[in-house]
């Protein structure tokens, strides 16, 4: 590693300046290991149950967000996971069994807001111990119950998360929270990573990369940046995705993803891989989507219709 031997000041932020002109984030991306081969699930056992192939506990949802619940289960289920629990408001839990017949479903207490209130947390911790990945954060909304449950099942589960939406935009100013045990996977659009970083959208898309590797180093964590050639890294390895399309920009299209990565990982690939191949596969689901339905019309349910073809032809 270069000495660094100064630093200059861009905007608010300083950024160290390396001996050979670069800075430390330019210097991060250098060294990561540019991945492009995708990983695979391996083929199931003619004797294999659902108890092989994951339980996935998605904690989602609120009284206005009930469809996030729906397509983040819907993720998992069509990514393969094994059982699927979704934790969600109690007037939200017969919503979710009707649409998601395949899921399991448990009610948490509900505060006025229409949002999991602070006593959920109890029931949730109970849950999470029985899961082997859970998928948080998908339409949850803001506020003190969402925060303490969220904040609980990152200091004290020891089970890998995807972290998504209101799960990463409840932790505000407190990243700290994220360096845990067990893997941890973000999955933020631009505005959510400019909120956890406190810098700008405009900051964020001018240097994508550098950020999100930087970022991912820092805490240990798998970085998803999503948007154009979505982003995965842990901090040594970068993934550039080529799949997806601009028919994806639309409600939903991420919870989707927060359910596959779950499934995947609760199938047995490492965080990293899991996360390279959902966004693949994701976007692989959105393209034969456009090519049938077209780009204007696409909406996030359709990815749940066409991730069987994706999955054939990733395979």
């Amino acid at each position: 590693m270069p000495v660094v031997a100064s630093s200059v000041v861009v905007g608010t932020e300083h950024v160290a300046i390396t001996a050979a002109g670069r800075s430390t984030e330019e210097l991060a991306v250098a060294e990561a290991e540019i991945v492009t081969t995708l990983p695979h699930l391996a083929p199931r056992a003619a004797d294999g149950h659902k108890g092989m192939y994951g339980h996935v506990l998605v904690i989602a949802g609120s009284r206005d967000m009930s469809g996030a619940a729906n397509l983040c289960a819907g993720g998992a289920l069509r990514g393969g996971a094994g059982l699927v629990t979704v934790a969600t408001p109690e007037p939200v839990q017969s919503i979710v069994a009707t649409t998601q017949p395949c899921a399991l479903t448990a009610g948490l207490p509900m505060n006025a807001e229409g949002r999991i209130s602070a006593s959920s947390e109890s029931i949730v911790m109970p849950l999470a111990a029985k899961a082997d990945v859970l998928a948080v954060g998908p339409g949850l909304g803001g506020g003190l119950g969402v925060t303490e449950t969220v904040t609980a099942l990152l200091t004290l589960s020891d089970r890998p998360v995807v972290l998504d939406a209101d799960g990463i935009n409840v932790l505000g100013r407190k990243p700290g929270v994220l360096r845990r045990r067990a893997a941890l996977v973000l999955t933020p659009h631009p505005g959510e990573f400019a909120r956890l970083t406190e810098t700008t959208v405009a900051e964020v898309q001018a240097s994508r990369e550098s950020q999100a590797v930087s970022f991912a180093r820092e805490f240990g964590v798998v970085l998803v940046l999503k948007g154009h050639a979505t982003l995965v890294t842990d901090g040594r390895r970068l993934y550039r995705n080529t799949t997806g399309n601009p028919g994806m920009a639309t409600g939903g299209a991420g919870d989707v993803l927060t359910g596959l990565i779950a499934a995947l990982i609760g199938q047995g690939l490492d965080a990293f891989a899991a996360a390279q191949l959902g966004v693949h596969l994701h976007g692989l689901a959105g393209d034969f989507a456009r090519d049938e339905i077209g780009e204007a019309s696409l909406i996030a349910s359709d990815l749940l219709t066409y991730l069987p073809r994706a999955f054939r032809a990733a395979r």
